[in-house]
């Protein structure tokens, strides 16, 4: 039986840190991150196996895995550790980073809502969702196969509702930081870039 033989990057953690401080290193295993995430269940790697193993140097594993974009970065991880480890700070770096080494996603609907959701922060500065749902469904094919699966009209009845209710704005509210968000998403783009 052949062994596996690892290969480590003992950049990767000072790489991944560069862009926080997340306090990866001072993660010891206590697993409270893991215990309390509500989405383990559909994880390949836990979360403190995915800190443990950027702290190894195990780049490649860590950015094909499907945890990091399964990490619904509800805090309840970070808000759980003893040692102040950012882990879903940590979560969305990682996936970052895998999308500028050209890594494919395992889970392309995540990735193409992630994509929409900074998109939709971009251009008005915050969330706005009758239009991030649309463009979703548009750009993964849900509204295709729903079209296709004849539940099309049950989801335009629940939007109805929504609206009905003042739950659905027609328009956008206004920040009056827009052009400071819009900055901040277009420098760390260029910033990745050039490094």
């Amino acid at each position: 039986m052949a062994q596996e033989i690892l290969q480590l990057d003992y950049q990767f953690l000072d790489q991944v840190e560069a862009a926080g401080p997340f306090d990866a290193g001072a993660c010891f295993q206590c697993r409270k991150c893991t215990n309390g995430c509500p989405v383990t269940f559909a994880m390949d790697l836990f979360p403190d196996e995915v800190i443990r193993l950027v702290i190894l140097g195990q780049r490649e594993k860590v950015l094909n895995c499907r945890t990091i974009w399964v990490c619904a970065a509800c805090e309840t991880c970070t808000t759980r550790c003893p040692n102040g480890v950012k882990i879903a700070e940590l979560m969305d770096r990682l996936k970052e980073m895998a999308i500028e080494e050209g890594v494919p996603s395992p889970q392309p609907q995540i990735f193409t809502l992630h994509r929409t959701f900074l998109n939709n922060i971009k251009r008005r500065g915050r969330i706005f969702e009758a239009t991030l749902l649309p463009i979703y469904m548009l750009r993964s094919g849900a509204l295709l196969k729903k079209w296709n699966e004849g539940t099309w009209y049950d989801e335009m009845k629940l939007g109805w509702k929504m609206f009905y209710k003042g739950r659905m704005p027609v328009f956008p509210k206004g920040i009056k930081g827009k052009k400071e968000v819009r900055k901040i998403l277009t420098q760390s783009k260029k910033t990745k870039s050039k490094s």
